[in-house]
């Protein structure tokens, strides 16, 4: 039996969950490889076993000393070099910037962006993709734009929320994986964070959900079309670049 090609999946914590991410990946005909380095997993040195990657969040910094998160944006120069795709959401994201010489950074009012807030595309982002109007977030840090990427979508509080590097990178700020229960469970463990500056409280994130979830949802299926397709179109490319063998020659 042929195995399914493999996207890995990179987590921060023992509980935590590619959520719609996951489930949307899966759909397509992936399995999903799942690493948690600050549990001791080690990331592959090659993605020649992978379709694609995916660096998600967590409650730590990409500022951090721990060496987990120096290992994981040292990593990250092996899916740019191979070309593979590789999305980095929150967290990641913020790790793909300082793998990339850019800053990550504390709102100098000490804002957070904790609930749903407005995203607006760029041209470039325009271009791509429809993006949905209102988005969900949940950080305390944003980051500069680095050299070489390309800002698809703007905020009002962070400017920078989503960008591309190359062919085949992406850095999202916001969080399209999440479900109701994720949102639910991130309400009780980080409660605390809702009573930040510029933070909503869990009522306005419920309310949220109802009213913008659903292009939301669009907006990752259409990505992940542009992104890295189905299990069958990552077959038929290969098949396609093969090299065709020649006719058997009978006797």
């Amino acid at each position: 039996m042929t195995s399914k090609p493999k996207v890995l999946i990179i987590l921060h914590q023992e509980t935590s969950t590619p959520g719609r991410v996951g489930m949307r990946l899966e759909e397509r005909g992936f399995d999903l490889d799942i690493r948690r380095p600050p549990l001791g997993d080690e990331l592959p040195d090659t993605l020649d076993e992978h379709a694609g990657a995916v660096m998600f969040g967590g409650p730590m910094s990409a500022n951090d000393p721990d060496e987990f998160v120096s290992r994981e944006i040292d990593w990250l120069s092996v899916p740019l070099k191979e070309n593979r795709p590789f999305l980095g959401i929150c967290l990641g994201a913020q790790k793909l910037v300082r793998h990339l010489g850019g800053d990550v950074y504390f709102h100098p009012d000490d804002q957070v962006e904790v609930g749903y807030y407005p995203l607006q595309a760029t041209p470039e982002g325009q271009a791509l993709l429809d993006w949905p109007k209102m988005i969900y977030q949940w950080h305390r840090e944003g980051f500069t734009l680095p050299d070489g990427a390309v800002r698809l979508a703007t905020g009002e509080v962070y400017e920078n929320q989503a960008f591309q590097v190359g062919e085949r990178a992406f850095g999202f700020q916001f969080h399209t994986e999440l479900t109701l229960a994720m949102m639910c469970k991130w309400g009780v463990k980080g409660a605390h964070r809702m009573g930040a500056p510029g933070a909503q409280n869990r009522a306005q994130h419920l309310e949220g959900r109802l009213l913008y979830d659903e292009p939301v949802k669009k907006f990752l299926n259409d990505f992940l079309d542009l992104w890295i397709g189905t299990a069958d179109d990552l077959a038929e490319t290969r098949s396609a670049m093969a090299p065709k063998q020649p006719p058997l020659l009978r006797a």
